[in-house]
């Protein structure tokens, strides 16, 4: 799952685990951020594009680093005039690893804990279900799930 988001006037490709640099927000590292301004998310089924941005989307992140930027260096000259300015500039920058996507309605997971083992005799018991599950109608809202529900049909 990925998403493009929003921020510091620039739009970033996302995926969990990713980290980017992005123009100072405020936090501590190891703050948690939310990024609200999701523009799209998509995954191997399609993608969902908002007009300008997904309601109630956001992307969770935890800041890592707060940093200066390399020095970028400004020289002005104009020939046979005697004009030479020098100036440098260091950018504030944030780098940032993206924990969560979450899709409009969708809460935040959980941290993940060591499941429990299941005795053998309930494991056994839990494989048989007493009814099969019916099965689940075909998405149809892309071209995609329209030709499976054909092909399903036929």
């Amino acid at each position: 799952m990925y998403a493009v988001i929003k921020t510091g006037g620039k739009q970033y490709r996302v995926a969990p685990d990713d980290l980017i640099v992005v123009e100072k927000l405020a936090g501590e590292p190891g703050a948690s951020i939310d990024l609200e301004e999701v523009l799209m998310i998509g995954d191997d089924d399609g993608q969902t594009v908002g007009a300008p941005t997904i309601e109630g989307a956001r992307v969770a992140a935890t800041v890592v680093e707060q940093k200066r930027d390399k020095k970028i260096i400004i020289f002005k000259k104009k020939r046979r005039k005697n004009y030479r300015r020098k100036n440098g500039h260091r950018q504030d920058i944030t780098v940032l690893r993206i924990t969560d996507i979450l899709a409009a309605g969708a809460k935040k997971k959980a941290a993940k804990k060591p499941a429990a083992k299941k005795p053998a005799a309930e494991k056994k018991s839990a494989a048989k279900p007493d009814a099969e599950p019916a099965a689940k109608p075909a998405d149809t809202s892309t071209a995609k799930g329209e030709a499976a529900a054909k092909k399903s049909e036929e």
